[in-house]
């Protein structure tokens, strides 16, 4: 059974378990609307599909009859977890705990797959190169973080046999959203991407390894190949989209207080599961062909607007130019 089975991760899942003709004993469980029916509809005829709120207990318990496997990949992450927060609470870590008695109620002996996040460890720009046995960051501003913690507490005390990974940044081609939390992020910040495929292809190899996985911690990256600092990967991302040079403001990116960095231990996984294929140059690749070049074309001259429209939303800029002492402090420190 999959939960969040309409994201990007959970969509692939899905994508890649029907090239391997695997779709016939999946459920996913997901809320009742006209987007899940239009993500949904290829995959229709071969699952089974089971509508609900993750926040409803019995709704979840409905979901995890007879099912061996739970990926649960069900979230809201920023901006949504932080404009949203008691909404982002229920469903990042009460819709855990309900996984959870859930499972434990009417599917005791079925394996939980927990997709968790490196926002665990907090800001490590200092410190980049991250391990699972590193201590949490629960004191951190970040809601989606302090929730991903909390849901971690909730599985390990759990009766349950279980793994949780912690996705480091996931990046997927075709669904190019543009958000203000692009500059909640240093531009010295060191990146280790995972792919879209890539993830979903760990989650699918974890079924076959329940043992080698029970009851563990593991961090889930693309390995050395994907590391890449982040004004590289803006940069980078600028040009496939002919958006020009990151020639904004100074003030316009934080300098503290966001998470990411180098895993030191993600090979561990990739070891058990195999399941990496892509690298930072095969991610761009990607990008730069799914992008049409007269996009690119028509995009270059009026790149000076999209990027005042951008800075728009940049928190830290408005922190700054307002004299907000509370916001500089948290996104810049001591100036």
């Amino acid at each position: 059974m999959i939960t969040g089975a309409t994201g990007a991760i959970g969509q692939m899942i899905l994508e890649q378990l029907s090239v391997l003709g695997l779709l016939s004993n999946v459920t996913v469980f997901v809320r009742d609307s006209r987007n899940t029916t239009k993500v949904l509809q290829k995959f229709s005829d071969a699952i089974n599909i089971v509508y609900g709120d993750i926040t409803n207990l019995e709704d979840v318990k409905t979901a995890c009859h007879h099912q061996d496997v739970v990926i649960h990949l069900a979230a809201v992450i920023p901006p949504f977890s932080e404009n949203h927060v008691e909404l982002g609470y229920k469903i990042n870590r009460d819709g855990v705990a309900n996984v959870v008695k859930a499972m434990e109620e009417v599917a005791p002996s079925a394996f939980l797959l927990f997709s968790s996040s490196i926002v665990v460890y907090g800001d490590r720009l200092k410190n980049p190169h991250i391990r699972a046995t590193d201590k949490l960051d629960e004191e951190q501003h970040d809601n989606y973080g302090v929730a991903k913690i909390q849901a971690e507490r909730i599985i390990q005390n759990s009766s349950l046999n279980w793994s949780i990974f912690r996705l480091t940044a996931i990046m997927g081609v075709g669904n190019h959203k543009v958000s203000g939390i692009m500059f909640d992020v240093p531009l010295e910040t060191p990146m280790e991407i995972a792919t879209v495929r890539d993830t979903a292809r760990a989650f699918i190899h974890a079924i076959n390894k329940k043992e080698v996985l029970n009851r563990k911690i593991f961090n889930l990256s693309g390995g050395e190949k994907c590391q890449i600092s982040y004004l590289e990967f803006l940069t980078r991302s600028f040009r496939a989209f002919g958006m020009g040079e990151i020639n904004f403001p100074k003030y316009a990116f934080a300098f503290q207080n966001f998470h990411c960095g180098y895993y030191a231990d993600g090979d561990e996984l990739e070891k058990i599961l195999k399941f990496r294929t892509d690298t930072i140059d095969t991610y761009f690749k990607r990008v730069h062909d799914d992008i049409p070049a007269i996009q690119r074309a028509v995009t270059l001259p009026f790149g000076w607007i999209v990027k005042k429209y951008l800075l728009s939303l940049s928190k830290p800029y408005k922190a700054f130019k307002r004299n907000d002492a509370e916001g500089i402090k948290h996104y810049f420190g001591e100036l």
